[in-house]
C-alpha cells in the first residue's frame, strides 16, 4: 500500500518502509495542521516513526499495534472508544 495525501489528512496503509519518509516529511511541512490516520498501518518503519515524533501532526486515528500506540504516546488499542 503506502501513504494516501488526502485533501485534509495523509493515511499511512499497510507497511511502509523508509522510502516513504522523505515524501511525507515534505507533506507534513507543507501542511498548517497537518493529521495522519495510522488505522490501517501494519507496520512503519523507524525513519517515519521519527519523522511522526518530530513534527507531531494530530493522529486522526491510531495504529492496531500495540508497541506502535505505545511508541507515539497513544492509549492501547484495546483501551480506546470506537469511533
Amino acid at each position: 500500500m503506502g501513504i494516501r495525501y488526502l485533501k485534509t489528512y495523509a493515511a499511512l496503509e499497510g507497511h511502509l518502509g523508509a522510502e516513504e519518509t522523505e515524501a511525507l516529511l515534505a507533506w507534513l511541512r507543507s501542511q498548517s495542521r497537518p493529521q495522519v490516520h495510522l488505522g490501517h498501518c501494519a507496520t512503519l518503519h523507524t525513519a517515519l516513526l521519527q519523522t511522526l515524533l518530530a513534527l507531531r501532526p494530530r493522529i486522526k486515528a491510531g495504529p492496531k499495534d500495540a508497541w506502535l500506540c505505545q511508541a507515539l504516546g497513544l492509549p492501547a488499542p484495546s483501551s480506546r472508544t470506537p469511533s
